[in-house]
């Protein structure tokens, strides 16, 4: 594996590849982000970091844009293209499929996103694997 030096880098773009997003294409949606990045020749201002499930399932395919905190919802691979628009332009005006953007201090639901569940101790103990560290302290970890 490479370790790539991310001093050039302007966009981070997480593509998740959780369960529910790969049925719905995400690799399809991966291999085109990259190629229209490769495409441009902006491999050097624009990372990629193919996550597992990032917690908006019934957003899939999911896809988070750093420095802008912008996450969007319901990607295809024919979006890549006008994603990448976007990064150039810095503006997320280009893709009407956006869930949540970064206020400054929180994320934002835009109107038609799914509010989705509140985090409390049991739902994320529900939800996650207890590890007990050689300390006897409990680490959650996600499924």
């Amino acid at each position: 594996m490479a370790t790539w030096d991310l001093s050039t880098m302007k966009h981070h773009i997480l593509l998740c590849n959780g369960s529910s997003c790969n049925k719905a294409g995400a690799e399809e949606l991966t291999q085109a982000v990259r190629s229209e990045i490769s495409k441009r020749n902006l491999d050097n201002v624009i990372h990629t970091t193919r996550t597992r499930c990032n917690g908006r399932c019934k957003d899939r395919c999911v896809l988070v844009v750093y420095p802008f905190g912008t996450w969007y919802k319901e990607m295809k691979a024919e979006d890549a293209p006008r994603l990448i628009d976007s990064l150039m332009m810095e503006s997320t005006t280009k893709l009407n499929k956006i869930s949540h953007q970064y206020n400054g201090e929180s994320f934002e639901r835009t109107v038609n996103t799914v509010e989705g569940v509140k985090k409390t101790v049991e739902k994320i103990e529900k939800v996650s694997k207890v590890i007990v560290s050689s300390e006897n302290e409990s680490f959650y970890k996600s499924n």
